[in-house]
């Protein structure tokens, strides 16, 4: 996300949160130093970096650190760092996933295997619509994630609520996520939680405007050769420019919404948990 864009939808995710009674913890990593929660100076310094920071998973970690650099920490690595603080709840924008071809390529996020070992809920409003969602959803089952979408039958795909694919499992409150994830810790799974949240309606960029943004997207990605750790910026990227902006707006409020959400299942589960 552009600055100032990212700044201001930062402050305006933390504002939501904690108008919901949880508390935010941004999560980076700053001049090579971990950081759960930052002062709105950090907060700053973060956006104002934008791509300059190092797009961080968990493979990056230990370099990042021993650069003492700052990094920008994917879901796998804000995963990791949750954990180590006992946070049990992440709010996100979107997870990453089995990339389109990835049959071929062998592209899979690491966020998938992340959710497979590190016991942590993921808000998110879904799998990026740029990947391929089936098989995504297909790698999960086998690396034993509970995936659940939130007040729908169908697993929202990002900027759309529709993806054409099924939910494994549908809850309607937080108080019913809160439950699952209490489940969760209390088995000692060692496996995360995927809570996939639609974007409001209203918000909602028509599902053909974006999917042939997509499309033109990835035939560039494979005329310019982008590859690894680039695609998905380059994709996001593309398809905000393919729609005008629309897409870039949709992100913004589905990442609000997820707060919101996310904020109440973390005091639901509070709650269980005393």
């Amino acid at each position: 996300m552009p600055y100032p864009q990212n700044l201001s939808t930062a402050k305006e995710v933390e504002s939501v949160v904690k108008q919901h009674g949880a508390t935010p913890a941004t999560i980076a990593i700053l001049n090579g130093v971990p950081c759960i929660g930052l002062t709105e100076e950090e907060l700053e310094f973060l956006a104002q970096c934008g791509s300059a920071a190092a797009k961080t998973s968990r493979r990056d970690i230990a370099q990042v650190i021993s650069r003492g650099v700052t990094g920008a920490t994917t879901v796998s690595a804000t995963m990791f760092f949750a954990a180590k603080a006992g946070i049990h709840v992440f709010v996100t924008g979107g997870i990453g996933g089995v990339h389109r071809l990835g049959e071929s390529t062998l592209d899979i996020s690491s966020d998938l295997t992340e959710l497979g070992r590190t016991p942590v809920v993921v808000v998110c409003a879904g799998v990026k619509s740029i990947l391929d969602i089936p098989r995504t959803l297909e790698y999960l089952e086998t690396q034993g994630v509970t995936v659940v979408s939130y007040g729908t039958e169908e697993f929202p795909a990002f900027f759309t609520s529709k993806s054409g694919c099924k939910a494994p499992c549908r809850v309607d409150s937080p108080e019913q996520c809160a439950a699952i994830a209490e489940s969760n810790l209390k088995l000692e799974l060692q496996s995360g939680i995927l809570i996939a949240v639609p974007i409001p309606d209203q918000h909602s960029a028509a599902a053909e405007h974006v999917e042939t943004a997509i499309q033109t997207a990835l035939q560039e990605m494979r005329e310019k050769n982008v590859q690894g750790n680039a695609v998905t910026p380059f994709l996001l990227k593309r398809v905000n420019e393919l729609t005008g902006g629309d897409s870039l707006a949709s992100n913004i409020e589905l990442i609000k919404n997820n707060a919101r959400v996310g904020a109440q299942i973390s005091v639901a589960l509070q709650e269980k948990m005393r």
